[in-house]
């Protein structure tokens, strides 16, 4: 029986090189589409920072290490390490849609918390400074609490931007985000880590203050944050002794206890003057400040490169968060909004309390300066933040000459032999 089906013609390929440089161009203009300025301001900025804090670090530790027959480079190429993993990593993430960030918000937390309970598990956990804060991985020291930070910036997103118009509602507010806040605090602060706790409460506030809900809102995490600080003070010797060396250092058994370091610290960063002593020149970090390289680095920034060098390293944390609040006003996606004012907050926050505490406007936190002071885990923590906010740059809405280009078509040709319309009507 004869096969009656028949097989369509093959589609002829297309011999209009018009409409293949007209494709090749629009792929093109896809691959080379210019980046947003808060990516471009964003990602030179913590740049900028990260090699700062190099420098800093190699100033810091080299002295000392000579001294004590060491390598002068082991500090910064360790803190280099963790540089070559956190900038791929900001990269990496800076690719992801924020619908990975939203997906992953509940996981991410829940990851974070259980990494942070390691600390208190005997032979892993690491007890430094009065704190139970740090694991040891290997021959690396790690603080898992850096990472709590950005698990809660994303949850907390993921939940007020599901709930939405509920949030004129304070228990919409409230539930499930306090409590789970304050489960992610209650793991840190039980190990005595009041600078981090503090910072948590900050991104809270600012997450909440974001999400554009009413302000007597604030009032009840404002009083647990006061009365739990109160608490953990006046029960907690190590943190009572912090406290009562700030009120009152002006006593010889203070200077050399409690007192000795904050002391220095604010007498490195006045010696530098105005221009500084010049880079490498500091005269505390030979012993004389213990914490130099990571809490204090800043009195160090202030004793080499003085008031003018100050200025400069304040003035890279402003770009950075006029980078950022530029996303929170041109985003329409709450989720964004609301992760970009924590992160927002959480840095600017943290690096407040440093230099507070160097300044001895606060007593000593523990907290490091981000992106600066030495400290793997907090450069590793705040370069995976810098890429989640380089992400959210992907996602914001472009003029239309950059996300629409206007493809124009030549007018077909007149067949031969026949004269145009309007020829012939003449």
């Amino acid at each position: 029986m004869e096969d009656r089906t028949q097989t369509p013609p093959a589609t002829p390929p297309d011999t209009d090189p018009g409409r293949r440089g007209i494709a090749a161009r629009i792929h093109l203009g896809r691959v080379f589409t210019p980046l947003p300025g808060e990516y471009l301001v964003i990602v030179s900025t913590v740049l900028v920072l990260t090699g700062f804090g190099l420098v800093m670090i190699l100033s810091a530790t080299s002295a000392t290490a000579t001294e004590s027959g060491g390598n002068p480079y082991s500090a910064v190429l360790k803190q280099a390490l963790f540089a070559a993993v956190g900038i791929p990593l900001m990269f990496i993430a800076s690719r992801m849609p924020v619908g990975f960030w939203k997906r992953m918000a509940w996981p991410f937390l829940i990851f974070a918390l259980l990494v942070q309970l390691l600390v208190y598990v005997p032979g892993l956990g690491v007890h430094a400074g009065g704190n139970q804060a740090w694991i040891q991985v290997g021959p690396f020291q790690a603080q898992p609490s850096e990472f709590v930070k950005m698990g809660m910036a994303l949850w907390i997103a993921a939940v007020l931007a599901r709930k939405g118009p509920l949030l004129s509602n304070w228990r919409h507010v409230y539930v499930p985000v306090v409590p789970g806040a304050l489960l992610a605090m209650g793991t840190v602060l039980a190990g005595g880590d009041l600078g981090t706790t503090m910072v948590l409460v900050a991104l809270l506030i600012g997450a909440l203050f974001f999400s554009g809900v009413k302000l007597r809102i604030f009032v009840l995490p404002l009083v647990v944050f006061v009365a739990g600080c109160f608490v953990f003070a006046v029960t907690n010797s190590n943190r009572l002794a912090r406290i009562l060396s700030f009120l009152n250092p002006d006593t010889a058994s203070c200077y050399y206890n409690e007192c000795y370091q904050p002391l220095h610290g604010i007498w490195g960063l006045a010696g530098g003057g105005i221009f500084g002593l010049g880079l490498g020149n500091s005269k505390e970090k030979y012993d004389w400040l213990p914490a130099a390289p990571n809490d204090y680095i800043f009195a160090i920034v202030g004793e080499e490169l003085g008031l003018v060098g100050c200025l400069l390293l304040l003035s890279l944390f402003v770009v950075l968060a006029v980078g950022i609040f530029r996303i929170i006003r041109r985003t329409d996606d709450l989720f964004v909004r609301v992760a970009s004012g924590a992160i927002v907050t959480w840095i600017t926050a943290q690096a407040f309390m440093n230099i507070a505490v160097v300044l001895r406007i606060f007593p000593v936190l523990g907290v490091p300066l981000p992106f600066v002071s030495q400290g793997g885990t907090s450069l590793v923590s705040v370069l995976f933040a810098s890429g989640v906010l380089l992400s959210f740059t992907r996602s914001l809405p472009q003029p239309v000459a950059l996300t629409s280009p206007v493809v124009t078509t030549a007018a077909a040709p007149a067949p031969r032999g026949r004269r145009p319309v309007e020829d012939v009507a003449r």
